[in-house]
C-alpha cells in the first residue's frame, strides 16, 4: 500500500511538476487551456508523462482555471464538472503507482484585483473542489492566490470538504511580502494554523528571489514547506512569450531551497520537464531539513519620516463655511492662453479651487499634471487633478502617483474614466486595471508610504481624496450604499455630476444625510439648447428636467441662450446652498465668463446672508439655517 504524502515528506524531499500551460503553449496551443481536457486529452497526458518521467513525485490536473468564473470569459462555465472529472482521469492515467496526483485550484482574483465578491468565489470554489475531491484526487493543491482574504476563506471550504491533504500557495510580487502587507512567513503561520498540510509559494518569481523571501521563513511545525519558483523572467520574441534558463541553474538552487526546509519543490510559469529534472538531481543525495536558523527575517515596514508640512485639506474649508471649486477643462490644443485667462478670472472671483478632467469624455487634453503644475507655480488658487482609471495601466498609476506627490499635487478626484468608445478615438484601449474604488485604496496605500506590491516608498504620499458621487440615477439609495463604500475605501469627500433639478438636490440632501464625509454639489450653466439636448441624450450620468430643455428651447439666440442657462444654474444654486457648504461649479466648453458670474453670485449671497444673520444675532435671533 502506498504511503501518504505526508509521511512520504517526513523521510524525504518530494518533486512537483513545471507548468502545464508552458509547454501546450510551446506547442502552438493558445485557448482555454482547461477545454483541453476534453478535446485534446491526449496532449495533456503527454505533459503528465513528460513531468513523471522527468521525476517528478507529485504532479497536478490541469485544471487552474477550470472553475465557473474563470470558464464564463470563453462561454464555458457550465462545463465545470466535466472539465474537472476528465482533467482528474488524464492525470491518474499518466501517473505511476507512486506517484501523487492533486487536483489543482488557482486564485480568481489574481494580482490584479477583480470587483467579485468573496462570496461569488467561494461558490465557485467549492464547485470546482467537490468535482475534483468525488474524481478520486490524492489531495488539493491550491495555488497562485495572491489576495490574502481569497485563500484564507478557500482553504477554509477546502479543509471542511476533505480531510486529504491540503497544499496552500500565496504569490508574492515583492520577496518576502504579500500584497496586503504581510510577511510571508506570517501568512505561512496563518495557514498552516487554518489546516493546511502544506504551505508555501508559488509564481511570479524566479529561484533566485524566492530563496530570498524564504530566508525569513522558519520551518512550519506541523506542515511542510513548499516552493515553485518560475522558470525566469519571459522574453518576448515573434510574437511569443519564452522563458530560457539553463537546467545548471535550477540543480544548484535545489540544494538551496532544500538549506530554506522545502521539501516539496516544484516549479510554475516557464518551467518544464527539464528544470523538474535538474530539481530531482539536485537534490537526489539529500536529506530534510530538520531545524533552521532563519537567516533573514522581513522587517515590517517602517516608512521613513517626513517633515514637510501639507497644505490644508480643501474640502475642510465646508466646516467653516462656504467651498467653491470651479471645473475647467485644458485645452484639446496647445494654445493656453485662453485657458489662463480663465483661471485668473476663476480666482479673482474668489473660488477655493480649480479642477482639470483626466481627458474628459475620452478625448486627448494637455496633460491636466502639466498644468496643474503651471497653476500652482504662476497662481494662488489651489489645483485640483482628476485621476482615471481608464488611460493607465497598474505600472502607469503607481508612476503617475509618485509623479504628483513629487510635484507637491496632492488633491485628487479619483474616477472611473468614462470609455474611450464614446471619445475621438473609439479604437483606443480602455484600461481599467483598476476599478475607482481600488483605486482609492491605493491612494490611501501611497499614503502610508506603501506600493500596490508592498515595497516601501520610503516616506508616504500626502493625497487628499475625492470621490466621484451620481445623482442622476433611478435608484438613489443604491448610489448612496456605492457613495458610503467609497467612503470605507478612504475617500475624503465627494464630488457629484452636475444636477439640473432642484427637486433631486434636496432628494440628494436628505439621502446624504447620514455620510459624514463633505459633498459638492455639481451646478453646471447650459448654454444652449442643443448643449441642453446633448447632455441629456448622449452624457453618461447626467439628466435634465423636461422644464430645463423646454426653457433652453425657447431662448431665441445665443445670449438669451447663456442668460437662461445662469437663471437656471442660480435657482439650482439657491436651493444648493440651503442644503450644502460644497459647491462644484462645471464651466461649460471653456466658457468661463458663465462660471465667474455665479460664483459672485455665490459670494454676494452668502456675504448677504452672512451680514443679515450678524444683525440678527446682535438683536438675539440667529438664523438657523444657511440661505
Amino acid at each position: 500500500m502506498r504511503p501518504s504524502i505526508l509521511d512520504e515528506l517526513r523521510e524525504r524531499i518530494l518533486i512537483g511538476d513545471g507548468a502545464m500551460g508552458t509547454l501546450l503553449y510551446s506547442y502552438g496551443i493558445d485557448r482555454c487551456f482547461e477545454e483541453l481536457n476534453v478535446s485534446h486529452e491526449d496532449e495533456v497526458r503527454h505533459v503528465h508523462e513528460a513531468y513523471v518521467n522527468a521525476g517528478a513525485d507529485v504532479i497536478q490536473t490541469n485544471t487552474y482555471g477550470a472553475n465557473a468564473i474563470k470558464l464564463a470569459r470563453y462561454g464555458l462555465e457550465k462545463e465545470v464538472v466535466r472539465f474537472n472529472q476528465a482533467a482528474a482521469e488524464i492525470a491518474k492515467s499518466a501517473a505511476r503507482p507512486e506517484t501523487y496526483v492533486f487536483g489543482t485550484i488557482g486564485g480568481i482574483r489574481g494580482f490584479r484585483q477583480q470587483s467579485l465578491e468573496l462570496s461569488e468565489i467561494t461558490r465557485s470554489f467549492q464547485e470546482q473542489a467537490d468535482c475534483l475531491i468525488e474524481s478520486g484526487v490524492d489531495g488539493l493543491l491550491l495555488e497562485t492566490y495572491y489576495d490574502f482574504d481569497e485563500l484564507r476563506e478557500v482553504l477554509k471550504l477546502a479543509r471542511k470538504a476533505t480531510d486529504r491533504p491540503i497544499i496552500a500557495h500565496v504569490s508574492m510580487q515583492e520577496p518576502g511580502i504579500l500584497l496586503n502587507g504581510l510577511p510571508l512567513s506570517d501568512a505561512l503561520k496563518e495557514l498552516e494554523a487554518l489546516g493546511a498540510d502544506i504551505v508555501g509559494t508559488n509564481c511570479r518569481l524566479g529561484p533566485f528571489h524566492m530563496i530570498q523571501a524564504l530566508r525569513g521563513v522558519p520551518l512550519p511545525k506541523r506542515a511542510f514547506l513548499s516552493a515553485y519558483p518560475n522558470g525566469s523572467l519571459p522574453a518576448y520574441r515573434d510574437g511569443k512569450l519564452y522563458y530560457e534558463t539553463e537546467p545548471a541553474y535550477f540543480r544548484k538552487y535545489a540544494v538551496d531551497f532544500r538549506n530554506e526546509g522545502v521539501r516539496l519543490l516544484g516549479g510554475c510559469c516557464g518551467t518544464t520537464p527539464v528544470q523538474i529534472e535538474a530539481f530531482k538531481k539536485g537534490i537526489a543525495e539529500l536529506e530534510p531539513l530538520q531545524a533552521k536558523k532563519v537567516s533573514k527575517k522581513i522587517p515590517p515596514i517602517v516608512v521613513g519620516r517626513d517633515d514637510s508640512h501639507p497644505e490644508t485639506p480643501l474640502y475642510e474649508k465646508t466646516a467653516n463655511g462656504r467651498s467653491v471649486f470651479v471645473e475647467l477643462d485644458t485645452p484639446r490644443h496647445l494654445s493656453t492662453a485662453h485657458f489662463f485667462r480663465g483661471v485668473r478670472a476663476i480666482e479673482k472671483a474668489g473660488a477655493d479651487a480649480i479642477t482639470m478632467a483626466d481627458n474628459s469624455l475620452a478625448s486627448p487634453r494637455i496633460s491636466n499634471t502639466a498644468i496643474a503644475r503651471l497653476i500652482k507655480e504662476r497662481f494662488s488658487i489651489p489645483p485640483l487633478v482628476h485621476l482615471t482609471c481608464r488611460d493607465r495601466n497598474l505600472i502607469g498609476i503607481q508612476s503617475h502617483l509618485m509623479g504628483l506627490d513629487v510635484l507637491g499635487l496632492h488633491d485628487l478626484l479619483v474616477v472611473t474614466g468614462d470609455p474611450t468608445k464614446i471619445g475621438d478615438f473609439p479604437g483606443a484601449t480602455s484600461v481599467y486595471d483598476l476599478s475607482s474604488m481600488q483605486l482609492i485604496e491605493l491612494v490611501k496605500k501611497f499614503n502610508r508610504g506603501i506600493s500596490y506590491s508592498g515595497k516601501n516608498l520610503k516616506r508616504p504620499a500626502h493625497f487628499r481624496v475625492a470621490a466621484a458621487f451620481n445623482p442622476n440615477v433611478r435608484n438613489l439609495d443604491r448610489a448612496v450604499q456605492r457613495m458610503q463604500r467609497k467612503a470605507a475605501c478612504g475617500a475624503d469627500y465627494f464630488i457629484s455630476q452636475p444636477v439640473f433639478d432642484r427637486q433631486r438636490i434636496i432628494e440628494v440632501s436628505e439621502a446624504t444625510a447620514d455620510v459624514a464625509e463633505p459633498l459638492y454639489i455639481g451646478i453646471m450653466p447650459l448654454t444652449s439648447s442643443r448643449n441642453a439636448e446633448f447632455l441629456h441624450n448622449e452624457v453618461p450620468g447626467i439628466r435634465l428636467p423636461a422644464d430645463v430643455r423646454r426653457r433652453m428651447a425657447q431662448a431665441k439666440d445665443r445670449e438669451e441662450s447663456i442668460q437662461a442657462g445662469l437663471e437656471i444654474a442660480k435657482e439650482l444654486i439657491d436651493t444648493a446652498m440651503k442644503h450644502f457648504k460644497g459647491i462644484y461649479l462645471i464651466t461649460p466648453m471653456g466658457h468661463y465668463g458663465a462660471t465667474v458670474e455665479l460664483i459672485k453670485y455665490i459670494k454676494e449671497k452668502e456675504r448677504l446672508f452672512n451680514h443679515a444673520a450678524a444683525v440678527r444675532k446682535a438683536a438675539g435671533h440667529p438664523f438657523k439655517t444657511a440661505p
